[in-house]
């Protein structure tokens, strides 16, 4: 009895040491994850902005130019699939659900007979990967403990922009894990290349006070266009760092309650174990003292 006693109470003192680190890991994730939500909505409104600004600049262009169609027949010339994952753990299914999400993404375009380039940022992502057999063609790190760099987006913008319009690759479909919510996420495939860009309803190109112009419309354009992939990039970068710290919250949260749970009942046991033991103690002490009376009595 007095063993058992000891090792419920043992696991109680190891549950109480964790607690507070898991109350601290929880504080930490859900700072990373409002602070990843408002960076998301400051990304979006800058997004519209540089979309707004594109529309009242297509009808100043020579020739009246549109952005690239959806892409929809490759020319053989290849696919980049971009996935993104997290730079650490305590996430549970994140980068697995991604990493799943980008081979079947991939073998789609390969049984198609595109040939197909995997990228990967993150390396817990890059890990799976690597364990299921696909050694990605790029991989790349992620900040641990900021926001993701804007210059990482920006820079591989440019370089996959470069191959594009050299004609080395016919597209870039990026796969990653859009927020849904507390603990709420879910794989998403947004095609980066060509850009897709919503130019809104045509009447919008009416402006009343047309703007002034400065400099060369298309250089202006190229400009914008080149701006507009590498921030969609970096959106859907801070929209999977935002489902991942809220993901991490929600799992932290949960460990937290159930630490909780678990020292209440373990508490309950060792109390109920001490007063067995103290009651079998009384119980011996009174068997003693009325045998050493008989034996007086005799």
């Amino acid at each position: 009895m007095s063993q058992d006693i000891e090792r419920t109470a043992d696991r109680l003192e190891n549950i109480r040491s964790v607690q507070p680190l898991l109350g601290a890991l929880r504080t930490i994730s859900m700072g990373s994850w409002q602070k990843a939500r408002r960076h998301n909505t400051s990304v979006a409104q800058y997004r519209s902005r540089l979309q707004g600004i594109l529309r009242l600049l297509l009808p100043r262009l020579p020739s009246r130019r549109r952005p690239p169609a959806p892409l929809h027949e490759p020319r053989g010339a290849g696919i980049v699939v971009l996935v993104m994952g997290s730079e650490r753990g305590l996430v549970g299914q994140f980068n697995r659900v991604v990493a799943g999400q980008a081979v079947a993404h991939a073998r789609q375009w390969a049984d198609a007979g595109v040939p197909v380039e995997l990228w990967a940022l993150g390396g817990r992502v890059i890990r799976i990967l690597r364990r299921q057999g696909r050694e990605p063609d790029l991989t790349r790190s992620l900040s641990t403990a900021a926001l993701p760099s804007y210059r990482l987006a920006f820079d591989l913008t440019r370089r996959l922009l470069t191959r594009f319009e050299a004609g080395e690759l016919d597209g870039v479909d990026v796969v990653y894990n859009t927020y849904r919510g507390v603990g709420q996420y879910r794989p998403a495939v947004g095609q980066l290349i060509p850009p897709e860009i919503s130019l809104g309803d045509e009447d919008a190109d009416q402006e009343t006070w047309p703007p002034i112009l400065e400099t060369d419309p298309m250089g202006l354009y190229t400009r914008l266009a080149e701006q507009l992939t590498a921030i969609s990039l970096y959106g859907w970068l801070v929209e999977s760092a935002t489902a991942e710290h809220a993901a991490r919250y929600q799992l932290m949260e949960d460990a937290s309650q159930n630490a909780e749970r678990l020292i209440d009942e373990l508490t309950m046991q060792v109390q109920m174990a001490r007063r067995q033991a103290i009651t079998q103690e009384m119980q011996e002490l009174v068997a003693g003292a009325g045998m050493l009376a008989s034996q007086g009595r005799r």
